[in-house]
């Protein structure tokens, strides 16, 4: 069994903002493998299915950004799913645009979502930090990453989450070195 989140905040204007990147990884992992329709369950939006032989269930937090984990504590405890069965997709300021590092466990590194998920599961999960890059002037963070991707970055984006879900099978087997190059190297 494993659990995918992907970290976003619910409001229609957020949908294409770099901050909602994990929304569209879900939307993109419950296109390519069928999982069943959406539904409103454990403050977020939850499908579930099967990649290969895995039992797979993916969500978006409702709880907006800073209070995912509570949606995330709330399901892993229904359904009994060990914090290491978790991957998490992210944007992160620190990695190039549309690169990727996965890693397992670690600090949140001033990301509230992140914060967030350790403060009600712990630490020990996998995460899946997808690169948004910096502001190149001098744009707040904040700012930054509430805005909307430009036409050009959506593509970009676009080409990333595609070979994130081409290579998610290595994902699913926890093979995380393997995953991060597979994808940066498409």
């Amino acid at each position: 069994m494993i659990l995918f989140v992907g970290l976003g905040n619910p409001t229609p204007d957020s949908e294409n903002n770099r901050h909602n990147i994990g929304f569209k990884m879900i939307d993109s992992i419950n296109k390519k493998f069928n999982l069943s329709k959406q539904k409103p369950k454990f403050k977020g939006l939850l499908t579930t299915g099967n990649i290969g032989d895995k039992k797979v269930y993916a969500i978006k937090p409702l709880t907006f950004m800073n209070n995912s984990g509570i949606c995330i504590r709330e399901l892993i405890e229904y359904f009994k799913i060990d914090a290491e069965d978790v991957v998490v997709f992210h944007d992160d300021l620190d990695i190039e645009f549309g690169k990727i590092k996965a890693k397992f466990g670690g600090s949140s590194a001033g990301h509230n979502g992140i914060a967030s998920i350790d403060k009600f599961i712990g630490k020990e999960y996998s995460r899946v930090r997808i690169g948004i890059g910096k502001p190149k002037n001098d744009m707040e963070i904040a700012d930054y990453v509430l805005q909307n991707f430009n036409e050009d970055e959506s593509v970009g984006i676009e080409k990333t989450l595609n070979n994130i879900t081409e290579s998610i099978s290595i994902l699913v087997e926890k093979k995380l070195d393997l995953f991060s190059s597979t994808v940066n190297n498409k």
